[in-house]
């Protein structure tokens, strides 16, 4: 059982309005923290990786994706959706630029963080922590691997596209086995698991 199925009280396998509303609701989180930067060393970071792993964990892999489907739909339409983008956007331009394998590496990463969120890993520190860590690291994949289609290999992509960014996502990390075994211990307290 995921957090949302929780709350939501939902053990079937039908889509609902519910659904639909945590899906989009998702999307538009996702968008939001494209948008908002925090200042970091030794890269100025946003919060979308976070609510990647968060929206797996908490909505599970099927609408955990969805939300991340439909996010990178729209700014494959040209919403300003991406970290960056003018208020027009710039569509798969954009997508297809140096950043595009770590969009690309969202959807695994949500499926991932779905999946281990669904067994249970979100409910204490270590292992949410370790699933934050796993659906991380999904993302380098083919964010690695587009980064240096697009600079050459003959650049140091792990210096450019990985390295100045695992301060970051550690951080992330330990703010999701933070929150999510808190969410889960405040639910049970409600008796709503």
């Amino acid at each position: 059982m995921t957090l949302y199925q929780a709350v939501a009280d939902t053990k079937t396998s039908r889509l609902t309005t519910m659904d639909v509303v945590a899906v989009v609701a998702g999307s538009l989180l996702l968008t939001l923290s494209a948008k908002v930067q925090v200042p970091f060393y030794p890269v100025p970071m946003t919060m979308q990786t976070l609510v990647v792993i968060g929206l797996g964990l908490a909505l599970g892999p099927v609408r955990g994706a969805a939300a991340v489907a439909l996010y990178l739909a729209q700014g494959a339409l040209g919403l300003p959706v991406f970290a960056g983008t003018p208020e027009k956007g710039i569509g798969l331009a954009y997508m297809m630029g140096p950043t595009g394998g770590y969009l690309a590496g969202y959807l695994p990463a949500a499926l991932l963080a779905g999946w281990l969120g669904q067994r249970g890993w979100d409910r204490n520190v270590f292992t949410a922590m370790a699933a934050a860590l796993l659906a991380g690291a999904v993302i380098y994949l083919p964010g690695l691997l587009w980064l240096g289609s697009v600079i050459g290999f003959d650049k140091p992509v792990l210096a450019f596209g990985l390295t100045p960014f695992i301060p970051g996502d550690i951080m992330k990390a330990v703010l999701a086995a933070i929150a999510f075994p808190a969410a889960w211990k405040w639910l049970s307290r409600k008796g709503m698991n």
